[in-house]
Formats: structure tokens, sequence, C-alpha cells
């Protein structure tokens, strides 16, 4: 809802997200999308998943006051929005997602990362094994475990003793730079071990060839076990001169780089597109009279034009099902590690990177302050006289929602079409020195683009 204010960058302006220009070309294209599924992209993408309509729908719901919101109102003035309800869909929504971003930067600093060193670690595989986890998406925890098995045997046998355990959070990334299926692991890895005793020993060097002939082994033995692949199969992989699997590690990141940690864990969980690196071009807009979107390399460097239908069908590739986990916590920090070490109350033995101050009272407002912290502006701060504003009541009455809006002129507003994205801007390529990292010195990919 707009405010009533003149526009000001330090004042919360409830988003649009109908204004946006990937909103106009989900709108336009999702339900054809569904229809050609099976004569144009089931050959390449496998059969379509009916959970990525909910997806789709939920979307282009959020945001909408028509499905319900919250009256926030200041405590001051009497000044008051409407706040419409969000989708909570993950990397489909661009909001939504990087809410749960910084959500997940915080849970791990304050409730799982250790006060101790940690290295950043990548696992890839060839592209000839990618297609099998394209069409059975269960293999992708499978392929966790794989990695998991690697780390753990290594820095298990870089420090002596028998009860040491390294920790670990693993997430899977199943996307490349142009949206091609390119299922891969980040992981956030203690650099060593911990010890029962409550300390912590840290890890000797590393042998990366050692640990992608080990990672080798493990996917391999693993898609051999659930049937996808046989020894034949297995023979010839073996026998190229390059496997196609690589394990990547980075510099250390002490814990005291508090940025760099949180940098990384939000990176670990991009989403797997970007708003600012494409342009939608609609059909009355194209020379061959086709939708297209225009999407720019991470890099700056190169840029793709995709038909609008290749590239919605390439995303929707990168939703996760209903109930699919794409981050999974290992060794020392996973859940059931957590758990007994609370009960025992042994947990604060090595304190967490950052302390958990977030009371009862802010949790409520988890909402206010992500979006403080995405947008750098204050939702509960009143535009008028910078009072504190409160939620004062949900409406999700349908009766009560079309007497509200009808009564602010609102009502009927969904029916109308998003406005045009006019005018149709196809950036300048941008050359940059060092683009892939930043200058945090904690080698993590650059990604401004996310925010």
């Amino acid at each position: 809802m707009a405010q009533s204010s003149p526009y000001d960058f330090d004042i919360y302006q409830p988003r649009n997200p109908k204004a946006s220009a990937y909103y106009k070309c989900v709108e336009s294209h999702f339900e054809e999308l569904e229809q050609v599924w099976d004569d144009m992209y089931k050959s390449r993408y496998g059969y379509w998943r009916t959970y990525v309509m909910t997806v789709i729908y939920k979307y282009l719901d959020c945001g909408d006051l028509h499905f319900g919101f919250a009256r926030v109102r200041c405590e001051e003035c009497g000044h008051e929005y409407l706040l419409a309800f969000s989708c909570k869909r993950r990397h489909f929504c661009p909001s939504c997602h990087q809410k749960r971003v910084i959500e997940y930067g915080e849970w791990l600093l304050t409730n799982v990362l250790k006060d101790v060193p940690y290295k950043q670690w990548v696992f890839s595989i060839p592209k000839r094994l990618r297609i099998y986890f394209l069409y059975d998406r269960k293999l992708l925890a499978k392929l966790s475990i794989c990695a998991w098995n690697v780390i753990t045997a290594y820095l298990k046998s870089t420090v002596p003793y028998d009860d040491a355990v390294p920790g670990a959070s693993i997430a899977v990334q199943t996307y490349g730079d142009f949206l091609n299926f390119n299922p891969h692991l980040h992981a956030i890895v203690s650099d060593g071990c911990f010890l029962k005793d409550g300390c912590f020993q840290t890890a000797s060097v590393f042998m990366l060839e050692d640990l992608e002939e080990a990672f080798q082994y493990e996917v391999l033995k693993m898609l051999k076990k659930e049937g996808k692949i046989n020894d034949a199969i297995i023979e010839n992989m073996l026998s190229w001169h390059h496997s196609g699997f690589n394990v990547y590690i980075g510099d250390r990141i002490e814990p005291d780089d508090k940025a760099g940690l949180g940098n990384l864990a939000r990176y670990i969980i991009r989403a797997c597109f970007s708003q600012e690196r494409m342009v939608y071009v609609p059909a009355k807009k194209s020379d061959a009279g086709v939708a297209k979107v225009i999407y720019t390399s991470k890099d700056r460097k190169i840029r793709k034009v995709f038909t609008a239908l290749d590239w919605l069908a390439r995303l929707v590739t990168h939703i996760p099902s209903r109930y699919e986990h794409t981050v999974r916590y290992y060794g020392y920090f996973s859940n059931k590690s957590r758990g007994m070490r609370k009960k025992a109350d042994t947990d604060d033995t090595i304190p967490t990177i950052m302390p958990n101050e977030l009371s009862s009272n802010k949790a409520r407002q988890n909402w206010a302050r992500l979006i403080q912290k995405i947008y750098e502006v204050d939702p509960l701060i009143c535009p008028k006289c910078n009072g504190q504003m409160k939620i004062i009541s949900i409406i999700d009455s349908f009766d009560i929602i079309e007497q509200i809006l009808k009564h602010l002129n609102l009502w009927d507003i969904r029916n109308h079409d998003p406005p045009e994205v006019e005018p149709v801007y196809i950036p300048e390529l941008t050359y940059v020195e060092d683009s892939n990292y930043g200058n945090s010195g904690s080698q993590i990919p650059v990604f401004d683009e996310w925010y």
C-alpha cells in the first residue's frame, strides 16, 4: 500500500511485486509452460511436477492484499498501513527467499557454528552423472552424504584421537550461472575436529587429489547401489584422463571474521537467479514476435538470450520439492549432537560465533527485522512522526478483506494486468577485475546481486 508521504529511501515502502519484469514474465507464460511441457521439455528436464504449479500460484499471490494482510498502526499518531501476506516459497519468490537467506545466516552463527576456524568446501560432479539427479531428486540427499563421508574421513585422519569428530553444514545447489542443471555442494566445515573433552584440534594440510578420488569413489558406489549405473559405466569413467569430479577448499576463515562467515552462509543458499541480471522482452516488443529473456552472467561478461518459455523451464527445475531439505548438518553440528549437548548442558563449552541476543518479543517481529536487514529500512517506524508502529490485527476473513479494500478503493486491483515494464533496458556489459571474489579476505564469490 503506497504511503501518503513523499518517497523516502529511509521509510519502508511495502513492495509491489507485480511491477517487476520477473512477475510479468511468470504471469504471462506459466500456463503455457505447463501445457507444452510434455512435448517440449520432458525429455530434457523430466516429468512435470505438480508442486511447481503450487509454487507459481503462491508466488503470484505473494504480496496481494486480497489474500489477507496485517494492519500496522503507529502508537503515536495513528497512521496505518496494510502489510500483505507473503508466500514463503523457496528460490522462486525473490523476496521470500532472500528473507530465508538472512535467517539461515543468523541461525548458523548464533546456534550452530562454534568459535573455531572454518573452511569452505565445494564438491562437483561430471556432466555425465547430472541427469540422474535431475530425474531423481532424492539422490541429492545421498550426494550430500557422499561429501560428508569424504570430509569426516579426511579430518579424522589428521587428528590423533579416536573420539574426534568434525562439524559441517552442507547445502545443495542445483544451478549453474545460466540456470543449467548443475548439482553441486557447498559446505561450511570446521577446520579440524571437536573432542569429547570440549577441546578442538586443528587439521593439517589438505591433499586435494586424494580427496577428489575419494569423492569419486563415494559417488560412483552410491549410484551403483541405487541402480543408476553399472560396472561398465564405472569402468569407462575411471579410464577418463580427467574424472570430472572436483573438490575445492577455500582459505581458512577465522571465527572472529563474522562478516566473512555470514557472507559465506548466505552465499551457499543464495537464490538460483537474480532479477537484476534479467531483462524480459514481451512478444509484442520482440522482433521475432516471441517473448524473450536476456540473462547476464554473474561476472557481467556474457549475455545469453532465451525464449521466455525456455528460461522458465530451466528455472522451475530448481524449485525444491515439498519438504525437500537443501541444507543438512553433520557430525558435531548435527541436530542429534546439538540436542544431546543441550540436554547435558554442555553445548556452551565452546561458545557459538555470535551470542543469540534475540528476545522472544523480537522473535515475534522477525519479519520486520528481516526487512530492515535486507532493505535497510524499518517497517515499524512511522513515516509521518517517526513513532513506533505495531501490528494491531491480522485480517484473513474474506468478507472483512473485501470491506476494507473497497473502503480504501483497492478492491479488484488483482484482476488488472501488471504494469508495463517501460522501457525495456538492456544494460551494457561491465568488465570488472577479480570479479569472482570480494575484498573481505574470506574467498567468497561476490553476490551483490542477491540483495
